[in-house]
């Protein structure tokens, strides 16, 4: 892969569209990679932890770009490694990693599962095996579990000597040996693909395109067990991927049909979903399709094409929108529903999020995840904690749904005005108040959208 140049380190202060309780740290994007006539160069993004340090991975269509995260949150380029298909319309990458390796696939061309061994960060990544031949050429999909040492790859290709073979739904292969994976098992006979997958406790989900999901036991990789599926469901489309949450009670997946909107559902202790509400971006002015899910026990992420990152309150019925950032930017007013936020990770020590954008790079983000998840979804204004001592952090937090900037007065029990702090692109401030004992009224003045409006807060500081 020829040395990348970076024309894109931003923090902060570039925004392509709406921005709301997420702060951007750092973009990286490179002008000199080839692409398609859509300016389309990257794809899926992967993040781990080696030696007590954050990277990421970025698929583009000439490869694989590793990236150091930085103490100070800069996106560091370090090594690259050229894909055995490299053109423009290598357009699917995704990445999994286990032990030193990084497990390298893509769906076009003459693709071949790659082995990166980057146990030599952060100095570089070599290419440790490349495997092209009857277990594996291209593939869509991979994921590792890697407590059991087994592969996945979903909508595999086998290439034998140039030549391709038929398209297989899955595969499983054990990695008992890192750099020769062994194949286990194949099917299935009655799916025409299994699009993507999530395995936790050798429960399998998977997501088989306009056949719905199913779920398998892989506790014996060579001969699952069927517990069950979801076949028909309200706003169906081509099931693509979905996130278990780590309780294992709420599974949250996207169909990647434009107008479908995301589906939240409950699992049962018999492995079966039922759908509980629908919920995403408004189909306006064109319809809108997310891509990528990752979620936590309270906590959607969601990438989704053409409006960037959304993150939701899965604890509110349905879940609620609490912090976004529109990563595309869509200047020239074109609607196709497929550009944009491509893959995203939030599984990092630090808490910083990735997410990929197909022409714009990739983000990195800051958000407060712990304070979100510590109360509820506001349904009016709240202060807290009221009473205070002094010298306390004192959140102020609007309902979910009104403008984002908005303005905090604060005047003494006599009316007299003591500061006045503005809050832009948030639903909430943290204040440090250096207040003495006594009686407060918060003033804060915010629009809904229609008007201005401002209310009144009794504040207590002890």
């Amino acid at each position: 892969m020829k040395p990348l140049i970076v024309f894109f380190i931003i923090a902060a202060f570039s925004v392509f569209g709406q921005v709301k309780n997420v702060k951007l740290l750092a973009n990286w994007q490179d002008s000199t990679l080839v692409s398609n006539s859509s300016q389309v160069r990257y794809s899926g993004c992967w993040a781990f932890v080696h030696d007590q340090e954050e990277y990421a991975i970025l698929g583009t269509t000439e490869g694989a770009a590793f990236f150091n995260i930085s103490a100070i949150n800069e996106l560091v380029f370090i090594d690259g490694i050229q894909g055995s298909y490299s053109a423009s319309q290598a357009t699917t990458r995704e990445y999994k990693t286990y032990l030193n390796y990084a497990y390298a696939i893509g769906d076009e061309g003459n693709a071949s599962l790659q082995i990166i061994d980057y146990s030599f960060l952060p100095d570089s990544v070599v290419l440790a095996a490349e495997i092209q031949d009857e277990r594996v050429g291209k593939a869509h999909t991979i994921y590792i579990d890697t407590a059991n040492a087994l592969m996945y790859l979903c909508a595999v290709t086998p290439i034998v000597n140039g030549q391709e073979g038929s398209l297989i739904p899955l595969r499983v292969f054990s990695l008992s040996d890192p750099l020769n994976p062994i194949l286990l098992w194949e099917g299935f006979d009655d799916l025409n693909e299994v699009h993507d997958i999530e395995v936790r406790d050798q429960i399998a989900i998977l997501n088989c395109g306009f056949d719905g999901i199913r779920i398998y036991d892989f506790s014996n990789p060579i001969e699952p067990i069927y517990l069950s599926n979801l076949e028909f469901y309200q706003e169906q489309g081509y099931n693509h991927q979905g996130s278990l949450s780590p309780d294992k009670k709420t599974y949250v997946f996207a169909d990647e049909t434009p107008g479908t909107r995301l589906k939240e559902c409950a699992i049962s202790e018999q492995y079966e979903l039922q759908v509980q509400s629908l919920f995403g971006m408004e189909n306006a002015p064109y319809d809108k399709t997310a891509h990528n899910i990752y979620t936590t026990n309270n906590l959607a992420y969601v990438a989704y094409y053409n409006d960037g990152l959304r993150i939701y309150d899965l604890r509110t019925n349905p879940p609620t929108e609490i912090a976004s950032y529109d990563t595309h930017n869509d200047l020239q007013g074109n609607t196709f529903s497929m550009w944009g936020a491509w893959g995203i990770n939030a599984s990092l020590p630090s808490k910083r999020i990735l997410v990929s954008d197909r022409i714009s790079g990739l983000y990195l983000f800051e958000f407060e995840s712990d304070f979100f998840e510590s109360i509820p979804a506001q349904l009016e204004i709240a202060v807290y904690p009221n009473p205070a001592l002094g010298g306390q952090l004192i959140h102020v937090r609007l309902p979910e749904g009104l403008q984002l900037s908005f303005e905090i007065r604060i005047m003494d029990a006599k009316g007299a005005f003591i500061k006045s702090i503005s809050v832009v692109n948030q639903s909430y401030s943290n204040l440090q108040l250096d207040l003495s004992s006594g009686l407060y009224f918060l003033q804060i003045l915010f629009s809904d959208g229609a008007e201005e409006s401002s209310q009144i807060q009794k504040l207590v500081i002890d």
